[in-house]
């Protein structure tokens, strides 16, 4: 069962997403800011990184940078309101990293995790 780190800190969106990738057959282990997901990364593997880009303590970007400097393997798929941020060049995310704007209906979004996963 592929493991998802997810970073999202709205509570609705976070319990929503949880849900939604848990019933469609992933392990999900989720966290309301990216620091918190970072320590978590340290510590074990997981096969996709989706993580929100605007959260306090460390955004979507930073954590996605951090940890794929730890993984080069891990997938990263941002989810946000503000994509065009995740695009910006300067904003230095990973270059293989998928970007799913909000909103987005919950089939949509297990279906975009299946194709990343199968790359």
């Amino acid at each position: 069962m592929p493991k998802i780190l997810l970073a999202e800190d709205d509570n609705d969106m976070r319990s929503f997403l949880v849900r939604a990738l848990t019933n469609a057959g992933y392990e999900v282990v989720s966290f309301d800011n990216g620091r918190s997901a970072y320590e978590r990364l340290r510590e074990e593997p997981f096969e996709l990184l989706l993580t929100d880009i605007v959260m306090p303590e460390m955004d979507g970007i930073e954590l996605a940078r951090r940890a794929t400097e730890i993984d080069p393997e891990l997938k990263v798929m941002f989810i946000t309101g503000f994509a065009a941020v995740a695009l910006n060049a300067a904003a230095q995310a990973p270059k293989d990293a998928k970007v799913l704007s909000k909103p987005f209906h919950l089939k949509d979004l297990v279906n975009e995790v299946e194709r990343l996963l199968a790359a």
